[in-house]
Formats: structure tokens, sequence, C-alpha cells
């Protein structure tokens, strides 16, 4: 299939919708597409004069803002690579993968600047604060990354000697087979690995949000960006496809609290929500399950039309929670508690399930709301074919591989790995468990790397433990781990449960037994839990929101 160039697509946008809103800093500055571009224009200056050529490698770190994003397309509309990292990284992975991906120039954040090491990152040839004002230089190791920034608005002047306008902008026309973005993955199972993401694959998860949302988000309408934009999930579906659809793209900066999520859908209203489960399941636990809990509702709910009433009356609670303006709340990064899932498709709650890897920049699998099947995690996106590798697919687990127009280049410096993870007929192995059904749905079961062997050699997967272990009482997150033949929960409990329910640390352990006794009635022998461990703290998680599984297997269940 022909792969049109991503950055001419964006450039199209930008003159299209010039005096449009673009990017916004919830309750600060806001930035017209015409604005984007003349700043893209500068820092596109700053990168030919700093040295940088086609193909160098362009470091950005630090929390969603516009200035974040613009940095970001600045570098791919120059033909350089961008190397997207997480702010939430340590700054020793931070020097790391600044050295690893070889990145000439860094983009990075005020509060993360002050934890580096500039000594430690001996190839960057400069440094620039990416925050509210214009790229401060931090950091430059030649005359010419300083004489660059110094000089910008007269180098800028010279450029555009007349009224910078639309038809100014021409961008690098890439090629589909160009890396754009290398992109170190925040994996639950292991450390990070730079994904080489093709402008292909940009592309074509731009073109499948096109496909999927064109008909409901219109140039000016208004997208609230949740995720880290470091990571594809949020980068492809809450900044890169309404870039070149002309949507206001809001970012809330810092990690917002539930309060600010749902002030901002409120006030601005989106047009389409992308979320994590975390963010689902709070809204419902705290909000929407204490109230269907209460004796007269449980009551009311046994009378069919009054059952009605009150669903309906719960559903539009939902949809007002997220501006009331949304056409469907896609959810991904992590699996969906089953209890959650079933009370959500019971009131007709306008959701859906999908399935991405880093590798594909994201999405691999995804159905629209109307037709999504619970359970499932959607079928193979445009573009994308999906099989189960397993003798029965539709009742036998297999691993999910994954092939298409989305599926990365490899991984950087690390063939071993890229051949481990690539096969020679362009599959992609996820590392996940899943089975098909005949219409094509796929329904994950867990990760390959967390499957447990019981003692007579049964497969355990222990997220369908966890999913039921975290639907009882004061279960906040919990993992289950192996340790010999025996299975251990290793619960949190929520302070503000605790001080709700007003329990003792005492009354907290015997409500544990409780649950491990409930829990070992409905699972498998093999699957039963020996014991039920308290953490003080809750568990480490990738910025996706997923629990960083691999820092709990070693954990000592000794009392």
């Amino acid at each position: 299939m022909e792969c049109p160039s991503f950055n001419a697509r964006l450039q199209e946008s930008i003159q299209q919708n010039w005096d449009l809103d673009a990017l916004s800093d919830y309750g600060a500055q806001t930035f017209r597409y015409k604005d984007v571009a003349r700043i893209i224009e500068k820092l596109h200056i700053i990168l030919e004069a700093s040295g940088v050529q086609h193909g160098d490698k362009v470091a950005i770190c630090g929390r969603n803002t516009a200035r974040w994003g613009i940095a970001f397309l600045a570098t791919l509309t120059y033909g350089a690579v961008a190397v997207p990292i997480l702010h939430e990284f340590h700054p020793e992975q931070i020097h790391d993968i600044v050295n690893h991906s070889d990145a000439k120039l860094l983009f990075v954040g005020d509060q993360i600047w002050p934890q580096l090491d500039i000594e430690k990152m001996p190839g960057l040839e400069g440094v620039f604060a990416n925050s509210t004002d214009e790229y401060r230089i931090l950091h430059g190791r030649t005359e010419k990354v300083t004489y660059a920034r110094e000089n910008l608005n007269r180098l800028f002047g010279e450029r555009f000697p007349m009224n910078f306008r639309a038809r100014d902008i021409q961008y690098y026309k890439d090629s589909p087979e160009e890396m754009a973005v290398l992109n170190y993955t925040s994996g639950t199972t292991s450390n990070s690995k730079g994904v080489m993401i093709p402008f292909r694959a940009l592309w074509s998860n731009v073109e499948f949000a096109s496909q999927v949302y064109d008909e409901h988000v219109k140039p000016g309408d208004n997208v609230v960006s949740i995720l880290p934009t470091a990571h594809m999930y949020g980068m492809a579906f809450e900044f890169l496809y309404e870039m070149t659809r002309g949507a206001h793209v809001t970012f809330l900066g810092k990690t917002p609290s539930p309060t600010v999520m749902l002030r901002a859908f409120e006030e601005l209203k989106p047009k389409v929500v992308i979320a994590v489960p975390l963010l689902i399941e709070k809204i419902v636990r705290k909000a929407i399950f204490p109230k269907i809990n209460a004796p007269a509702i449980r009551l009311a709910l046994m009378t069919p039309l009054l059952r009605d009433r009150i669903k309906m009356n719960i559903r539009r609670k939902m949809q007002k929670a997220f501006g009331d303006n949304f056409f469907e709340i896609i959810v991904g990064g992590a699996a969906m508690n089953q209890d959650i899932e079933i009370f959500l498709k019971g009131i007709g709650f306008n959701y859906t399930i999908g399935y991405g890897a880093t590798e594909c920049a994201p999405i691999i699998c995804y159905a629209p709301w109307t037709e999504f099947v619970q359970g499932s995690c959607g079928k193979a996106a445009p573009r994308m074919e999906v099989r189960i590798d397993s003798r029965d697919p539709q009742n036998v687990p297999g691993e999910i591989l994954a092939r298409g127009m989305n599926v990365m280049l490899g991984y950087y410096k690390n063939e071993e790995a890229t051949a481990a993870t690539l096969d020679k007929e362009g599959w992609y192995h996820t590392g996940d468990l899943g089975v098909m059904d005949a219409e094509g749905n796929v329904f994950i079961k867990g990760r390959s790397k967390n499957m447990l062997l019981g003692a007579n050699g049964q497969n355990i997967y222990p997220e369908e433990i966890e999913d039921k272990l975290s639907s009882l009482p004061y279960v906040t997150e919990c993992v289950v781990i192996q340790k010999g033949e025996q299975l251990y929960g290793l619960v949190y409990t929520d302070p503000d449960e605790l001080r709700k329910g007003a329990i003792s640390r005492n009354g907290l352990e015997a409500q544990m037994e409780v649950n491990r006794t409930e829990l070992n009635k409905i699972v498998p022998a093999y699957a039963r839990l020996h014991a039920i461990k308290l953490m003080d703290e809750e568990f480490e998680k990738t910025p996706k929101k997923s629990i960083k599984r691999y820092k709990y297997m070693d954990y000592s269940v000794e009392s």
C-alpha cells in the first residue's frame, strides 16, 4: 500500500488551519497553528546552525507542554530523529538513553535539568530549556550552538525578510522506511530498549485515527492530553493525529489528579478521550460503586423498570464526568478489571479497549464501541495482521503475533533483541498470550514472561488471579508472585479506603485472610494463594500506569 509523507500531511494541516488554536498548556499559554509553524522554523535554524544533519538524533525530555510538542515536530520536519524520553525515568536512565541514542541536542524541562549531569552526556553539542520561554540555552559545547541561539531572531528575520506566511513553510519530505522516532520502552518486564519507529508507522497510526475519528473530530475541536506524550500511546492519539486534523490539544502538564482531570474535561469538553484503565477504575470505584451499593439502590436495581432508569442515570453521570461531548473513550495500556468492564458494558457506556505496543507505534487491535466485544481488545487494526501462535487459537492461548505497516524497524544497536522479536516473515512477537474467536476478536490472557508453571505443569496466568483479587475489599492494587510451588498475593491498600473503613492493621490483615479464602473458592486448585502480604507503598509503575512486575518477583514473603 502506498504510504504518503507524514511530514507533508502535517504541513498541509498547519497551512489549512493557520489561524486556529493548536497547542495549549492548561491554564496558561496557547499557540495557534501559525505560532507553531513560526517556532518550528526557528528551531530549524537552531538545528541547522548547530550542525545537526538529517538522521541525527535530538532528545526531548520533560513533562507534557506545548513547547515539548513543538520541539518534537520541529525535529521530525527538519529530518532528524526525535528521541522522546519519559521525564519519570531516573536521571541515570536519562543519561544512558541520551548516550545510547547518540543524541546531539537535548531539549529538557526545567524540572529535569537540575537533576542531570552534563559531564555524563559527553556526546551532546547543546542543551536547550523546553520551558515557557523560547528555548534558552542551558549548555553549549561549541560556539556554533551558542551563536545559533543568541542570534536566533536575527537569523529568522534574514531567512524570512517579509511576513512569515503559510506558504513559507517547507518541511522535510520523509520516506516510509526512514526512522522518525527512537522511543525507549518503559516495559513492565525488563529494562528499556530503543524502538526504531519509521515514518510509515507514524503515518499509518495517524491514518487509522483519521478513519475512526474524522467523522467526529473537526478542526478547532478540543482534545485533552493526559498521557505522557513521550509514550507512543499518548503521542499518536492525543497529539500527532490532532495536529494533522487541525484540532486543539490542551496539555494538563504535571501528573494530573482526578480532580484536575475532571475539571478540565468539564471545561474543555473534549471530542475524544484516551485513557488508561486506572483512570476509569478510580472514577467508577470512588464515585459510582459506593452509590449503587447503597441498600435502597440495590433494591431498586432488582426492579426492571427502575433498573433501566438507574443505569441510564449512571451512564449520563459517567458521560458528564468526561465532558459529555466525546464519541467514545479508548482505553489501553493495561488490562481492565473484569468487574469494572462488566459494569461499563451493562450500563451501555461508550467505551472500547484497544491493544498496542511501542513496537507498533502503537496500535495493533481496535473495534469501535458499538462493535466492541466485552473482554476483548478488538480486531486487527487497518494495515495490520494478527494471529495466535497456537495449535488451537480459539481455545488454547498462544503468543500474539502482529505484522504490518505499524511494525518497528527493530531495536537500536540491539540485533539480538531484534532477531528475537521480529522473525524473518515480518511477524512481531508481542510476548503477550491470547486467543482469537472466529470473528477475529482478540482476548489477552497475560504476558508470556509473566506466565507461571504449577506443580504439575499447569499454565498459571497471574493477571487472571489478580483481576479477581482486585475486586475484593480493601485491595487497591495487587501482584501475584510464585515462591517455589506456592503463590502469594502482594496487596496495596489506598489509605483513603482505610480511613473510610476505619479499619486497624490487624483488622486489615484479617480481611486479607477472608479475601484469600473467598478467592481460593473460585480459582482452580493450582492457582490458589498460599498467603497475602500487605505492601506499605503502592507498586512502582510505568508512565502507562502498568505495575513494573519484574521489580517484585524476588520480593521476600517471609514474615
